[in-house]
């Protein structure tokens, strides 16, 4: 009884907002940029391109600059190192996000203010629960738990602020009655040692009664599969007979559906997406039947939308929501409560529908690796292969990755890439080496990349095929690509241009094969 009531009043909190994101979005978001100049205009940054609550739409993107966060971050290091009042009114947070690295650093670091916690990760998450419980009122969820798995805390390298995964930033904050939804208890939820997190984790949640799944695929599939194992079970449903729906975000899902429905099988196990980022929680899957994402409007962020002709401009225009269109890809750009200014964040989205507005996620600005959560940029791989490539006295002419991802089955837990890399020369005397060499500088240069690869648990080392001479030139060729500035693909989360390019390989052993 105590469940169904708390679900009413979630539902009572929630609903009626999300109906006024579908039915009145652009008022939505007029009310959230009103409130966001009107915050900040006594702050350094709103005194420097003069906020006001009465600032149109229209002025404010003529005024303030697009940003990346290599661009954005002095300002963003100033509040790292505790100064107040810099992007958003106050001190500084005593919360950092702490996300995959750029092209300056292992790791990138995001203020996290109380605002941006209550009115955007607390009020989406709030949304989320409503609508689950909406969608599926007949398996009282909120009478069990909610696995829930996250990353974990520790202190900032800038000061007294304590920075981690916003996963675990959320989850330490949350309020008491949402404490007692979740399981495992936070000692265990914030491990930062992953081995020994996923064993005490899964020898806990054995005893509880799991009705949600809430996570990145890569790890709770690693999770659930020890589960099962110390269970003596081949279904999840002997282990938690109420399981019934998994809130998944971070990583594209397709990959992962099968082996999900082989652990819960009998279509038992409903899905619902999310997306959630360090810079803020975007958009949730309000419809079980369509893959399609409700952009949230009134959750303290306001949206503009950069097209992709304009991604590497040097003075890029972006569109407000009321100009956009079904179909093309835009580049997200965010103002938010946590002081992110016309903030490019390297998502693209494109549009499904304009009423209500919904999205799905295309991918980023930029190549990248994000199969499993490493988000290995185009930077990190270069960087990576060139020391590879110096420290065993060869030189790379061209190279393209592609992930390997889980296949069903017992011992099978593990992803990993795969590369296919060309040399100017024969292929180094230590092959092997150029392959752990590659694994190791990926892992000093991407934090998330190491997180996953870590004791081999989530992430298998690199699988490299040294191709022939000539092997990316017949590529470029087959496709009408030669010449000019045309190249193939470094990064991509599909497996089609590796594929083709291996295939242009010759039949049997060359010698030039790298497995580890």
């Amino acid at each position: 009884m105590l469940d169904q009531l708390l679900a009413r009043a979630v539902q009572l909190g929630s609903l009626p907002r999300l109906a006024r994101v579908r039915h009145e979005p652009l008022a939505r978001q007029a009310a959230v940029l009103r409130y966001l100049l009107g915050r900040a205009q006594g702050t350094a940054w709103g005194q420097r391109y003069g906020y006001a609550a009465s600032l149109s739409a229209r002025e404010f993107a003529r005024r303030v600059p697009v940003s990346t966060y290599e661009q954005l971050y002095p300002e963003i290091e100033k509040i790292l190192r505790g100064q107040p009042d810099v992007l958003w009114p106050g001190p500084a947070p005593r919360w950092q996000a702490r996300s995959s690295g750029t092209t300056n650093a292992r790791s990138k670091y995001l203020p996290v203010t109380s605002e941006a916690l209550h009115y955007n990760h607390y009020r989406a998450g709030r949304d989320m629960l409503a609508l689950s419980t909406q969608l599926y009122p007949t398996q009282r969820l909120l009478q069990g738990k909610t696995l829930s798995l996250g990353g974990s805390l520790e202190a900032s390298p800038f000061g007294a602020a304590q920075a981690g995964d916003v996963s675990a930033l959320v989850m330490q904050s949350l309020p008491g009655w949402a404490q007692t939804l979740r399981t495992p208890p936070l000692p265990l939820a914030l491990l930062e040692e992953w081995e020994d997190k996923i064993e005490r984790i899964a020898r806990h949640v054995l005893r509880q009664d799991v009705r949600v799944l809430a996570g990145v695929p890569t790890w709770m599939l690693v999770l659930l599969r020890r589960v099962l194992a110390l269970a003596g079970a081949a279904d999840l449903r002997e282990v938690w007979p109420r399981l019934s729906l998994f809130l998944h975000g971070a990583v594209a899902f397709g990959p992962y559906r099968g082996l999900f429905e082989q652990l819960v099988p009998g279509g038992q196990l409903h899905y619902l997406e999310i997306y959630n980022a360090s810079e803020g929680y975007f958009a949730l899957q309000d419809e079980p039947g369509s893959p399609d994402l409700l952009l949230l409007l009134d959750h303290g962020i306001y949206y503009e939308f950069l097209p992709a002709e304009q991604y590497d401009s040097p003075d890029p225009r972006p569109i407000p929501l009321e100009d956009v269109t079904i179909g093309p890809s835009y580049a997200l750009v965010i103002s938010t409560n946590a002081g992110l200014w016309r903030y490019l964040v390297g998502d693209t989205v494109r549009f499904t529908s304009l009423r209500p507005y919904r999205v799905r996620i295309t991918g980023r600005t930029k190549h990248f690796l994000n199969a499993f959560g490493e988000e290995v940029v185009v930077e990190n791989a270069e960087a990576a292969i060139a020391a590879a490539a110096h420290a065993t006295g060869c030189a790379v002419r061209d190279f393209t990755a592609a992930p390997v991802y889980f296949e069903a089955g017992p011992g099978t837990s593990r992803g990993g890439h795969e590369w296919a890399v060309e040399l100017t020369g024969p292929p180094p005397a230590d092959a092997a080496r150029f392959g752990q060499l590659l694994d190791e500088e990926l892992r000093r240069l991407n934090s998330d990349y190491d997180a996953k690869r870590h004791r081999d648990l989530a992430l298998a080392p690199p699988h490299v095929h040294f191709v022939p001479a000539g092997t990316f030139e017949s590529w470029l060729r087959g496709r009408g690509r030669l010449g000019g500035q045309r190249k193939v693909p470094r990064l991509a989360n599909s497996r089609q241009v590796l594929e083709e390019v291996l295939s242009l390989m010759p039949a049997g052993p060359t010698g030039n094969d790298l497995q580890q």
